[in-house]
């Protein structure tokens, strides 16, 4: 994909991030692995913002920030640092809820530390967008630029309707994960009941005792053994199917 002309206007620029909004959904569609998903978005973020020569994607999990991905290791360690102060333009949207433009020289006077880096790195740009699906899900898109100008105008707003879309794109997707996970517990669920039923129903015959009475002698193996009364049952099943002599 060819990098957008920081020059054109608007509107081409615009049709840009719709493209890259209708990659993503195609991945989404054939794709379940999120850092996956995380890195297309990466990767899009530097086609679609003009001026990005590398980009990454910090999350915050409980109230400590990593970077999730990236397309440089130095941008990495750039993100790192920032984690290390405990300060950054980085950490600065996430916490402001707002987007933050700056250039290395000016960000020099807040964070040195960070700026000093960067500095030496080759960029002299940096955008961050804050990045919220749910309230378990955090985080910033950061963008760095080896130009010395600072990023347009029009980058923040392509990305602030980029970071919009893909918080969008990435609340239907975790509820998709909410959904399938639940799903199998249920499945998980079902099959247990339906292999202790079995077990209860074999010991009824058995023993000559009622459900109450079999299903005890399950827990009782179970507690004893200090495994889950599941795995009793699908053992006990299968001792019986295979002709084994029955535990007393």
């Amino acid at each position: 994909m060819d990098r957008p002309d920081p020059a054109a206007p608007a509107s081409p620029l615009f049709d840009e991030v719709t493209g890259a909004l209708e990659a993503l959904t195609a991945v989404l569609r054939e794709e379940d692995d999120f850092r996956i998903l995380l890195q297309h978005v990466c990767r899009q973020v530097r086609h679609v913002v003009p001026g990005v020569d590398e980009a990454s994607i910090t999350l915050v999990t409980g109230e400590v920030p990593h970077t999730a991905t990236a397309t440089g290791e130095v941008v990495a360690e750039l993100d790192r640092e920032q984690y290390r102060i405990g300060d950054g333009p980085c950490l600065a949207a996430m916490r402001g809820g707002k987007i933050v433009r700056t250039t290395v020289a000016d960000a020099s006077q807040v964070w040195p530390g960070f700026a000093r880096g960067a500095r030496e790195a080759g960029f002299g740009s940096f955008l961050a967008a804050p990045l919220v699906a749910d309230e378990q899900f955090s985080g910033a898109v950061n963008c760095y630029g080896r130009q010395d100008d600072g990023f347009a105008e029009v980058g923040a707003q392509l990305l602030e309707l980029y970071t919009a879309a893909v918080e969008a794109i990435l609340r239907v997707y975790r509820r998709y994960l909410h959904a399938r996970e639940t799903a199998e517990h249920l499945r998980t669920a079902l099959t247990s009941r339906a292999v202790i039923d079995q077990a209860k129903g074999m010991l009824m015959a058995i023993r000559q005792v009622d459900a109450d009475d079999a299903f005890a002698l399950l827990v009782e193996q179970s507690q004893r053994e200090n495994v889950k009364l599941r795995e009793v049952a699908e053992r006990f099943v299968e001792r019986v199917l295979s002709g084994h002599v029955l535990p007393r």
